[in-house]
């Protein structure tokens, strides 16, 4: 069951987590921050293998708890805009403009990689 949203632990050796709801950037969990997992107030990506919980299990958690999780996310979202100098403004355009592109610097990024 989901009770409250949290950042979590971060783990210093970043080993992978999966399940739970201790670490932060795990796959799989609940009431932290990670990937496929439910009731977590922001998506953290840890560069681990991610593993998902259903639809039907994250559908299941508390209105109450999906409310906390938001409020958490725009609170998190705030602070880090203020943390590199951007106004939320600033954060819509920068969002309309990198949406027109996304495509394209994906694919580049791939040619990239590849090249390297």
């Amino acid at each position: 069951d989901v009770s409250s949203p949290k950042h979590g632990k971060v783990d210093p050796d970043n080993m992978p987590h999966v399940g739970g709801n201790t670490w932060a950037g795990g796959t799989g969990g609940r009431d932290t921050a990670g990937l496929g997992g439910k009731g977590g107030p922001y998506r953290l990506d840890a560069g681990h293998k991610v593993y998902q919980v259903s639809q039907a299990e994250k559908d299941a958690v508390p209105e109450e708890v999906k409310r906390a999780a938001r409020e958490m996310a725009e609170k998190a979202f705030k602070q880090r805009l203020k943390e590199i100098q951007m106004s939320e403004y600033d954060a819509s355009t920068y969002e309309r403009f990198s949406g027109a592109v996304r495509r394209q610097v994906q694919s580049l990024r791939i040619i990239l990689d590849n090249l390297q």
